[in-house]
């Protein structure tokens, strides 16, 4: 699934604007740019593994209340920090859709165990041949 396949439910979400930190002058002091984005993953209807995954995605950024918080403070606007804090959360969704192929065990031929025998009785000659030298 892509990102830009995701669907949000807005009743899912809350935004929240707070004071940004970090560089910016007065621009800082004056105006609430970053975005907190609350949402209730519950809402999302996400299939049980999606859910699963999308916690380990989330780590701490998750809370017990099933709520995962997402805090975008990059830009100096209001809009790009909310575009920014959505786009991430698509993208976080959408990594949670992927699953993984169960990887299939393989065995070695028999001609590949008998390279590997080979191999090691070389290595082993070499090895054996590095001893004292013996002045008989």
């Amino acid at each position: 699934m892509k990102p830009e396949e995701v669907v949000i439910p807005e009743d899912a979400l809350s935004e929240r604007f707070l004071a940004a930190t970090g560089p910016g002058g007065q621009n800082v002091n004056k105006v609430a740019t970053a975005c907190q984005l609350r949402v209730d993953v519950f809402k999302l209807g996400l299939p049980p593994h999606a859910y699963e995954k999308l916690k380990l995605l989330a780590g701490s950024r998750m809370t017990g209340g099933g709520e995962l918080i997402i805090t975008a403070r990059s830009y100096r606007t209001q809009d790009a920090n909310r575009e920014d804090a959505r786009r991430r959360l698509a993208e976080m969704i959408a990594d949670a859709h992927l699953v993984r192929r169960k990887r299939k065990p393989t065995r070695p031929s028999k001609a590949a165990k008998a390279r590997r025998v080979d191999e090691k009785k070389g290595r082993s000659a070499v090895k054996a041949a590095r001893g004292r030298v013996r002045l008989d």
